[in-house]
């Protein structure tokens, strides 16, 4: 087994998922299709051993279309702890390969100090894993990602944000569910609401898990114009840290 390569563990989670016509060599391609989006080289440089590059790519995008990615998280993800979740984002550089892509829209890149990036925001559980993911240009204000991603939060949850979540409209999202938001108060609040820093020193595993995440060079990096292929890589790479999490726990 080549380094980056999926043990026979992982395997076997991946494989009752992937669609059935193609399980013979599927191993072989996703072990590509990882190693590519691990060392953040080119696809045309994915090694011999994994097949065709244009293989690799093809059906990287073709199961992407498919829900193939988005079906293998969820799964892998559908026992987390939902007591308490944390939630934060991560600027990614754009590198110039991958910018302007998309000539008729942002492609969820922006223009910020850093120059031209994008930006991954993430809800983990109690033990670090993601349950929602999303994607916005650099520059966006955090809390826009926050209805989406906090909007199926079990009751009496925990909720941890920092102070670029302190609104009122996040505040009242989070309560109307049953749950609790604990976020550091901006300074100008007059009514300062109830807030934990016993609980708030959880947060750090979000922050974490970006750390876990940009191990993989070409998520650290933005090659990807397609927004939604940067995505997909984004939910592998997750997927492959929640089994890796499950298999170490086993």
């Amino acid at each position: 087994m080549a380094r980056f390569d999926m043990s026979d563990a992982e395997w076997s989670v991946i494989q009752p998922l992937l669609p059935t016509k193609v399980r013979g060599v599927a191993r072989r391609v996703i072990n590509g299709i990882v190693w590519r989006w691990r060392t953040g080289a080119p696809w045309a440089d994915i090694p011999e051993r994994y097949g065709s590059h244009k293989t690799c790519y093809n059906r990287f995008v073709r199961w992407r279309a498919a829900g193939v990615w988005d079906r293998i998280l969820k799964a892998v993800s559908a026992a987390y702890d939902g007591d308490i979740q944390m939630i934060d984002s991560s600027s990614i550089r754009v590198h110039q390969h991958g910018a302007n892509g998309d000539k008729g829209g942002s492609g969820c890149m922006g223009r910020s100090r850093g120059g031209l990036t994008s930006k991954i925001h993430a809800v983990v559980d109690a033990c670090g894993l993601p349950i929602g993911l999303g994607l916005s240009e650099g520059q966006a204000y955090d809390g826009h990602q926050a209805f989406p991603l906090l909007s199926q939060l079990p009751a009496k949850a925990i909720v941890l944000a920092d102070r670029a979540y302190d609104a009122d409209a996040i505040r009242d999202l989070i309560a109307g569910q049953g749950a609790f938001p604990n976020i550091p108060p901006m300074p100008h609040r007059r009514r300062r609401p109830a807030f934990s820093k016993y609980l708030y020193k959880m947060r750090n595993l979000v922050e974490r898990f970006f750390n876990k995440l940009k191990n993989f060079r070409a998520i650290a990096t933005r090659y990807e114009k397609d927004p939604r292929n940067y995505m997909a890589g984004v939910k592998l790479a997750s997927a492959r840290i929640w089994i890796r999490f499950n298999e170490s726990a086993a």
